[in-house]
């Protein structure tokens, strides 16, 4: 009974320490990247399609090598057959056996077979570029999740302080109007409204809060946690802006970038295409060798015993009309059969041959192969220019993004200063009794709405850098 209490309470505290350590669970941006790109299905599929193209280039080296193969050939023929040892008709129930041993080694395919390693290999390639791009995908999809709920949680902490201002605001006029010392009571409902204004944004931000940390626990394929924490970003990060400009980061993508890369070695890999179906219309000439050796149960061999004179049956006129018998000599011999292993050994043999194989005509398949290996290097080629055509504009929308947030950001900072001093200004001049709730709230929602527009614009900024890292190869985390 002790026992059982003892893993019952054990059990027990492993769940609390579990349940501890999701609760006090802090994760930084690398981390999260790491655990989605382990989690993440396409990241696994594009792994597991780079090892099937691995496994296509090691069977391509392999096709150089000779083929070997052995048969065994065992059955029981009843009645009428062939005596496999004499040749001859028999009618007799025998076993036989049949054994080979056959290699072939191609010497001259056209070239097929070392084209065709090129080929793969080059496919190979583009499939570690798949994988790359793969991972390189997540990565930005997680670092602009993981944005969205840093950037969320910013806005929840400053709905959170507007509402407090707006909280002492009407905590402050509800005591003067209870004292009778507010000389405006319309002043106490429009600072009530504002603060009704304030808990609506709170709900909604918090509400946008969650939302955004279960799209980023879905990317990772984690349960939701809500009280997953994340790493915040200092503020330099964050507002940062790249040196180079949009051509520069073009250049540097063009030889960077793991699926521009990838498409470029598919062009390539389709152009190895072309010449092993053209390989297809030459000779081939291969070199063939083989060993054989067979077993028959009616195989055997005779051995002489002796010689006898006997009756043939048949006669010879003799003098005065008489018939005198004819005798002959009868060689003995004595009939046993040849066991398996002398068999196996004696009937052995072996054979080489030289093969030239021309195509003359074969429906004219070779040549429709040539044809179509020619269209799969044109439609390479097209995705090829217009996969660099896509990049540049996602570079030059990328780096116009870029400028347009980081202006933006630096044009709120001023604001917020700017609206700030004023807020600062209509607050004392509020309390003070010398400015309406009206002109109050203006100032109050003008402070506001500028933080939350400044928080966007640096967060829109830390992302679009990133995009250009990426498109650059210098993404870090």
């Amino acid at each position: 009974m002790r026992y059982f209490k003892f893993i019952f309470f054990s059990l027990i505290a492993v769940q609390a320490m579990n349940a501890q350590a999701q609760t006090d669970s802090v994760l930084s941006i690398k981390q999260c990247v790491d655990i989605a790109i382990k989690n993440n299905l396409d990241v696994k599929k594009s792994e597991l399609q780079m090892d099937r193209l691995e496994v296509g280039y090691k069977q391509a080296k392999e096709y150089l090598l000779p083929t070997i193969n052995g048969a065994v050939n065992h059955g029981i023929n009843n009645g009428r057959n062939i005596n496999p040892f004499t040749n001859s008709y028999v009618t007799q129930s025998l076993t036989y056996g049949n054994y080979s041993l056959n290699g072939n080694l191609t010497l001259f395919s056209g070239m097929q077979n070392l084209n065709n390693i090129k080929q793969t290999s080059l496919s190979y390639q583009a499939g570690k570029m798949d994988f790359q791009q793969a991972k390189d995908q997540v990565t930005i999809n997680v670092i602009t999740a993981y944005l969205q709920v840093l950037d969320n949680a910013e806005l929840l902490g400053q709905v959170g302080n507007q509402l407090d201002v707006s909280k002492k605001q009407v905590e402050r006029l509800d005591i003067l109007e209870k004292e009778g010392a507010n000389k405006l009571p319309s002043d106490l409902y429009d600072l009530k409204g504002q603060y009704g204004d304030n808990q609506l944004n709170l709900v909604s931000a918090k509400n946008a809060l969650e939302v955004s940390k279960l799209t980023l626990m879905q990317m990772l394929n984690i349960p939701y946690n809500k009280n997953l924490q994340l790493k915040p970003l200092s503020v330099q990060d964050v507002s940062s802006k790249t040196d180079a400009n949009s051509d520069q980061v073009y250049d540097a993508a063009l030889q960077q970038l793991a699926y521009i890369k990838a498409a470029e070695l598919r062009s390539k890999s389709a152009e190895k295409g072309v010449k092993v179906a053209k390989g297809a219309l030459l000779p081939t000439l291969s070199l063939g060798a083989g060993i054989f050796t067979n077993y028959s149960s009616a195989a055997q061999n005779s051995t002489f015993v002796d010689s006898t004179t006997v009756n043939t049956g048949s006669f010879v006129n003799g003098a005065g009309g008489t018939k005198q018998a004819v005798y002959a000599t009868q060689a003995n011999y004595s009939n046993h059969t040849i066991g398996y292993y002398d068999q196996f050994k004696n009937n052995y043999s072996t054979q080489v041959s030289l093969s030239l194989q021309i195509p003359i005509l074969n429906y004219f398949q070779n040549r429709n192969k040539v044809k179509l290996a020619k269209i799969n290097l044109e439609e390479a080629k097209y995705v090829e220019n217009n996969t660099k055509i896509v990049l540049k504009q996602n570079v030059e929308q990328a780096y116009l993004n870029m400028t347009s947030a980081y202006e933006r950001y630096t044009v709120l900072l001023e604001q917020v200063k700017a609206y700030g001093e004023s807020f600062r200004i209509a607050e004392i001049r509020f309390n003070n009794g010398v400015l309406t709730s009206y002109d109050f709230v203006l100032a109050k929602n003008n402070l506001d709405r500028s933080k939350i527009n400044m928080i966007n614009a640096r967060y829109d900024c830390y992302i679009y850098n990133k995009i250009l890292d990426y498109y650059q190869g210098k993404l870090t985390l």
